[in-house]
Formats: C-alpha cells, sequence, structure tokens
C-alpha cells in the first residue's frame, strides 16, 4: 500500500513551457469562432449542433493542433464513436449508472482500437446518458457538429498558422 501512495508523488517532471502570448490569443480566437459558427448555426437554423464536448475538443484543436488527439479522424471519428456507444448502451440497458460506465469504456475501447482517441468524446456517453436522446442525436449534434468543427478549424489553424494542419488524415 505504502508504494502505491508513494506514486502518487508523481515523477517531480518540469511543468510544460508556458506558451506565448501569441498562441494563447490565437487558440482564444480559434475556439471563439468554432463556437460562434456552431452554435450561431444552431440559433440560426434550429439544428442542435451544440454538443458540450465541443468546448473540450476546441482547447485541443486550437491550443495544440499537431497532437494526435487534434487530427481531424479523431475529433469526427472519435466523436462518433462515443457517442453510438452511448446510444447503444442506452437502447440496450436505459440509463443505469454501470450502462452508462460501460459505455464510457467501451468508447475509450473503439477509440483506441480504430486510432480514434479524442479524449473529450469521452464525455458523450455522459451527455447521452444525461440527456437520453434518440437515434438523430448520432447525426446531430454529434456528426455534423464535429464536421463544422473540424472545418472551422482547417481554415483557422491553415490561415492563423505558418505550419499545416493537419498533421495527417
Amino acid at each position: 500500500m505504502h508504494a502505491l501512495i508513494e506514486k502518487f508523488r508523481g515523477d517531480n517532471a518540469a511543468l510544460p513551457a508556458k506558451a506565448s502570448s501569441r498562441a494563447i490569443l490565437l487558440a482564444w480566437l480559434g475556439g471563439f469562432i468554432a463556437i460562434a459558427v456552431i452554435a450561431g448555426l444552431f440559433e440560426s437554423t434550429a439544428w442542435p449542433l451544440v454538443l458540450g464536448s465541443f468546448g473540450a475538443s476546441c482547447v485541443l484543436v486550437f491550443g495544440f493542433p499537431d497532437v494526435p488527439f487534434s487530427q481531424p479522424r479523431n475529433v469526427v471519428v472519435g466523436h462518433f464513436l462515443s457517442s453510438l456507444s452511448g446510444l447503444v448502451f442506452l437502447s440496450l440497458f436505459g440509463p443505469h449508472w454501470w450502462s452508462v460506465a460501460l459505455a464510457v469504456g467501451t468508447a475509450i475501447a473503439l477509440m483506441m482500437m480504430t486510432r480514434t482517441v479524442h479524449p473529450p468524446a469521452g464525455s458523450n456517453p455522459v451527455i447521452i446518458y444525461l440527456l437520453q436522446p434518440g437515434w438523430g442525436f448520432l447525426l446531430m449534434p454529434t456528426l455534423l457538429g464535429a464536421v463544422v468543427l473540424l472545418l472551422v478549424t482547417l481554415i483557422y489553424n491553415n490561415a492563423a498558422h505558418e505550419g499545416r494542419y493537419p498533421k495527417y488524415w
């Protein structure tokens, strides 16, 4: 037990380098624009495109666009698989604590197996458990919202940064 508790002290690694003011401003602006587009489309069309986990997706795609978790396939497929997992377990077993736990675990496994891990998507089964939506949730807001987020990300990251986005499809 002592050895386990000792691990809680960590490795004493240094904190990551602080982001530059420019990088912080660009990430802020990217997140603002992406959510403004998604929420604005929702407000003007009444299409349900807003998904709570998209805010966390913005942290990755605009703050850390080069990491694997931020690549297009991870964003779109990760959100899709996670919502699918949530809807399957909700449909099969109902809104129980253990069914949402199984859905989250399954979403993690599916994303890992398909090399599409996108951590914010891991919250989609929990959102589904709380909202208890129908199967249409898979299309809107999940898939269509993720595609809109990706389109904004592609345009913004390539316009605002010297590097290329994405690193791979």
